[in-house]
């Protein structure tokens, strides 16, 4: 059985995540060697941190990031476009 790399994101960063792919794992990592809060609502990320997100969107398979807030499954192109445009 073959797990789906996907993302929730909510505040405009990772909220949740399935990665398992070797690249995106390592994505992750460095994601995290940056720096990260417990809380989606307080991580500020830095434009390398929202960069690496978009990597891993790049790494999730089909229509896999789900915006919380939004309560829906979104395109690449547009969970992307949220991770850049928020604050």
């Amino acid at each position: 059985m073959q797990t789906e790399n996907c993302l929730t994101l909510k505040w405009g960063t990772l909220k949740t995540w399935n990665l398992t792919s070797e690249k995106a794992l390592g994505l992750l990592k460095r994601y995290f060697d940056l720096g990260s809060l417990s809380s989606a609502m307080e991580q500020r990320d830095t434009p390398e941190q929202k960069n690496l997100i978009c990597q891993m969107i790049d790494e999730c398979d089909g229509e896999m990031i789900y915006l919380e807030w939004d309560g829906k499954y979104v395109p690449k192109e547009e969970a992307k476009r949220y991770v850049m445009d928020t604050t």
